[in-house]
């Protein structure tokens, strides 16, 4: 018994099920999508560290889903073996922000939506998606949230800072005060009005006011 004999009742028989020109047709379609997602993650990125690994994973993302759905929903067989050797990888990368899980769903969904045949569809879906994407990331937040902390000598000091406050900021309000022998410790929470920090250097000029901090702040953490 040869070699063909083995595995033509299936194997065989199975190769030429599939399109080259559609496969090709696919592929070209997910890598201009991916890489439009690739454009689309730097554009919106916020924080100062760029993971060039993290975007080319979204590039090939789309390409490899796509060519396994095109696998999948050519042969019936092949798709059960496919879900069972899928169910045994197992993912350990660490997500930075939670924005990035937006960004690998949408690269499965365009490779899962392309290697149905649906092409029309992830180049309606990935546009509007995108565009959503860059015009909510590109919106700018005059009123940044800071935290300011004032090391202050007595209580006319820190009533000389509230009031500095009250007329520099559009919002503030004391998170926490610890005071000891060495003096006064303030923390406040605020919104500036125009996105201007001139009113710290007029505090650090009041007498009694040994230190001023301004930290700005998301509601997680301080940068």
């Amino acid at each position: 018994m040869s070699f063909n004999d083995i595995f033509k009742s299936s194997f065989l028989e199975s190769v030429t099920e599939f399109s080259i020109i559609d496969t090709i047709l696919g592929l070209a379609v997910a890598l201009v999508i991916g890489l439009y997602i690739f454009i689309v993650y730097k554009k919106t990125l916020t924080g100062v560290m760029y993971s060039s690994g993290f975007a080319l994973t979204l590039v090939g993302l789309s390409l490899v889903t796509t060519l396994v759905i095109m696998a999948v929903t050519s042969n019936v067989v092949l798709s059960l073996g496919m879900v069972g050797a899928l169910s045994i990888v197992r993912f350990r990368a660490a997500i930075k922000e939670p924005v990035e899980i937006v960004f690998l769903f949408w690269s499965l969904a365009v490779g899962i939506v392309i290697g149905a045949g649906m092409i029309p569809l992830a180049v309606i879906g990935s546009a509007i998606i995108g565009i959503i994407l860059l015009l909510f990331a590109n919106r700018k937040i005059h009123n940044n949230p800071y935290i300011l902390v004032l090391n202050l000598c007595d209580e006319k000091a820190e009533g000389a800072a509230l009031g500095i406050l009250d007329k520099s900021v559009e919002y503030y309000s004391v998170k926490a005060k610890t005071v000891n022998s060495t003096g006064i410790e303030l923390t406040t929470e605020l919104r500036t009005k125009d996105a201007g920090t001139a009113f710290v250097n007029h505090i650090k000029k009041v007498p009694g006011v040994e230190n001023a901090t301004l930290v700005t702040y998301n509601g997680e953490y301080m940068s």
